[in-house]
Protein backbone atom coordinates (compact mmCIF):
# COMPACT_ATOMS: atom_id res chain seq x y z
CA UNK A 1 0.00 0.00 0.00
CA UNK A 2 1.28 3.45 -0.85
CA UNK A 3 0.82 6.81 0.79
CA UNK A 4 -2.34 8.40 -0.50
CA UNK A 5 -0.92 11.57 -1.95
CA UNK A 6 0.61 12.89 -5.15
CA UNK A 7 0.52 10.59 -8.16
CA UNK A 8 -1.13 7.70 -6.29
CA UNK A 9 -3.99 9.90 -5.11
CA UNK A 10 -4.39 11.43 -8.57
CA UNK A 11 -4.46 7.99 -10.22
CA UNK A 12 -7.06 6.59 -7.81
CA UNK A 13 -9.24 9.67 -8.21
CA UNK A 14 -8.95 9.46 -12.01
CA UNK A 15 -10.11 5.84 -11.84
CA UNK A 16 -12.80 6.38 -9.24
CA UNK A 17 -14.28 9.72 -10.23
CA UNK A 18 -13.18 10.54 -13.78
CA UNK A 19 -13.99 7.28 -15.56
CA UNK A 20 -10.38 6.54 -16.46
CA UNK A 21 -10.62 2.74 -16.27
CA UNK A 22 -7.23 2.20 -17.90
CA UNK A 23 -5.58 3.47 -14.70
CA UNK A 24 -6.60 0.20 -13.00
CA UNK A 25 -3.87 -1.71 -14.85
CA UNK A 26 -0.80 0.15 -13.52
CA UNK A 27 -2.39 0.41 -10.07
CA UNK A 28 -3.06 -3.34 -10.12
CA UNK A 29 0.49 -4.00 -11.31
CA UNK A 30 1.85 -1.94 -8.42
CA UNK A 31 -0.26 -3.81 -5.87
CA UNK A 32 0.48 -7.22 -7.41
CA UNK A 33 4.20 -6.53 -7.12
CA UNK A 34 3.86 -5.77 -3.43
CA UNK A 35 1.81 -8.92 -2.88
CA UNK A 36 4.36 -11.04 -4.75
CA UNK A 37 7.11 -9.55 -2.58
CA UNK A 38 5.16 -10.46 0.57
CA UNK A 39 5.09 -14.16 -0.37
CA UNK A 40 1.39 -14.34 0.52
CA UNK A 41 -0.06 -15.53 -2.79
CA UNK A 42 -3.82 -16.17 -2.43
CA UNK A 43 -6.04 -18.81 -4.01
CA UNK A 44 -8.40 -16.16 -5.34
CA UNK A 45 -8.89 -12.40 -5.47
CA UNK A 46 -12.07 -10.40 -4.87
CA UNK A 47 -12.71 -6.68 -5.07
CA UNK A 48 -14.85 -4.88 -2.52
CA UNK A 49 -18.26 -4.88 -4.21
CA UNK A 50 -20.19 -1.66 -4.76
CA UNK A 51 -23.86 -1.25 -4.04
CA UNK A 52 -26.07 -1.77 -7.08
CA UNK A 53 -26.94 1.94 -6.98
CA UNK A 54 -23.30 3.08 -6.92
CA UNK A 55 -22.39 0.55 -9.63
CA UNK A 56 -25.18 1.88 -11.85
CA UNK A 57 -24.04 5.48 -11.26
CA UNK A 58 -20.34 4.81 -11.95
CA UNK A 59 -20.78 2.07 -14.53
CA UNK A 60 -17.95 -0.05 -13.12
CA UNK A 61 -16.38 -1.12 -9.85
CA UNK A 62 -12.93 0.42 -9.49
CA UNK A 63 -11.87 -2.12 -6.84
CA UNK A 64 -13.05 -4.92 -9.12
CA UNK A 65 -10.95 -3.59 -11.99
CA UNK A 66 -7.87 -3.42 -9.78
CA UNK A 67 -8.63 -6.90 -8.37
CA UNK A 68 -8.90 -8.30 -11.89
CA UNK A 69 -5.46 -6.96 -12.79
CA UNK A 70 -3.92 -8.20 -9.53
CA UNK A 71 -5.36 -11.69 -10.11
CA UNK A 72 -4.10 -11.67 -13.68
CA UNK A 73 -0.59 -10.78 -12.55
CA UNK A 74 -0.61 -13.35 -9.71
CA UNK A 75 -2.02 -16.08 -11.95
CA UNK A 76 -5.01 -16.77 -9.72
CA UNK A 77 -8.74 -16.40 -10.40
CA UNK A 78 -10.63 -13.21 -9.66
CA UNK A 79 -13.98 -14.38 -8.47
CA UNK A 80 -15.67 -11.02 -8.12
CA UNK A 81 -19.07 -12.65 -7.66
CA UNK A 82 -17.81 -14.55 -4.59
CA UNK A 83 -18.75 -11.56 -2.41
CA UNK A 84 -21.81 -9.41 -2.89
CA UNK A 85 -23.00 -6.26 -1.20
CA UNK A 86 -26.38 -7.06 0.29
CA UNK A 87 -26.97 -3.69 1.91
CA UNK A 88 -26.87 -0.32 0.18
CA UNK A 89 -24.75 1.86 2.40
CA UNK A 90 -24.29 5.59 2.64
CA UNK A 91 -21.11 7.13 1.29
CA UNK A 92 -18.36 6.79 3.89
CA UNK A 93 -16.63 10.08 3.03
CA UNK A 94 -18.11 12.29 5.75
CA UNK A 95 -18.55 9.59 8.41
CA UNK A 96 -16.51 9.14 11.58
CA UNK A 97 -14.68 5.85 12.16
CA UNK A 98 -17.50 4.56 14.39
CA UNK A 99 -20.15 5.63 11.87
CA UNK A 100 -18.22 3.92 9.07
CA UNK A 101 -18.09 0.68 11.02
CA UNK A 102 -21.83 0.76 11.71
CA UNK A 103 -22.58 1.78 8.12
CA UNK A 104 -20.97 -1.34 6.61
CA UNK A 105 -21.94 -3.82 9.33
CA UNK A 106 -23.56 -6.87 7.66
CA UNK A 107 -23.26 -5.18 4.25
CA UNK A 108 -21.57 -8.17 2.55
CA UNK A 109 -22.30 -11.82 1.89
CA UNK A 110 -19.78 -14.36 0.63
CA UNK A 111 -20.55 -17.56 -1.27
CA UNK A 112 -19.26 -20.57 0.72
CA UNK A 113 -19.00 -22.68 -2.43
CA UNK A 114 -16.46 -20.25 -3.84
CA UNK A 115 -14.46 -19.29 -0.76
CA UNK A 116 -14.61 -22.12 1.80
CA UNK A 117 -11.15 -23.45 2.58
CA UNK A 118 -9.44 -20.92 0.31
CA UNK A 119 -6.98 -18.08 0.90
CA UNK A 120 -8.76 -14.93 -0.27
CA UNK A 121 -7.22 -11.57 -1.11
CA UNK A 122 -9.67 -8.67 -0.80
CA UNK A 123 -8.83 -5.55 -2.83
CA UNK A 124 -10.04 -2.00 -2.23
CA UNK A 125 -8.86 1.22 -3.80
CA UNK A 126 -8.30 3.21 -0.60
CA UNK A 127 -8.13 2.04 2.99
CA UNK A 128 -9.25 4.79 5.32
CA UNK A 129 -10.40 3.29 8.64
CA UNK A 130 -10.50 -0.34 7.49
CA UNK A 131 -14.22 -0.66 8.24
CA UNK A 132 -15.24 -1.74 4.75
CA UNK A 133 -12.37 -4.21 4.45
CA UNK A 134 -13.16 -5.65 7.89
CA UNK A 135 -16.86 -6.07 7.09
CA UNK A 136 -16.01 -7.85 3.84
CA UNK A 137 -13.45 -10.05 5.63
CA UNK A 138 -16.07 -10.99 8.23
CA UNK A 139 -18.43 -12.19 5.47
CA UNK A 140 -15.59 -14.26 4.01
CA UNK A 141 -14.76 -15.70 7.44
CA UNK A 142 -18.39 -16.69 7.98
CA UNK A 143 -18.39 -18.38 4.56
CA UNK A 144 -15.37 -20.49 5.53
CA UNK A 145 -12.37 -18.78 3.93
CA UNK A 146 -9.23 -20.30 5.44
CA UNK A 147 -7.22 -17.06 5.31
CA UNK A 148 -8.14 -13.52 4.37
CA UNK A 149 -5.67 -10.89 3.24
CA UNK A 150 -6.37 -7.29 2.38
CA UNK A 151 -4.75 -5.03 -0.18
CA UNK A 152 -5.35 -1.41 -1.10
CA UNK A 153 -3.65 1.05 -3.39
CA UNK A 154 -3.39 3.74 -0.76
CA UNK A 155 -4.15 4.55 2.80
CA UNK A 156 -5.92 7.78 3.60
CA UNK A 157 -6.48 9.55 6.86
CA UNK A 158 -10.17 10.15 7.61
CA UNK A 159 -11.60 12.70 5.25
CA UNK A 160 -8.76 12.60 2.70
CA UNK A 161 -10.73 10.82 0.00
CA UNK A 162 -13.53 12.48 -1.93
Amino acid sequence: MGHFDGAVRDAVHALKYDGMRRVAEPLGDLLAGLIEDSGQVPDLVVGIPLSSQRLAERGYNQAGLIAHRVAERLGVPDELEAVTRVKNTASQVDLSAAERQENVKDAFRAEPGQVAGRRVLVIDDVLTTGSTMSACAEALRLAGASQIFGGAIGGAGHGMDR
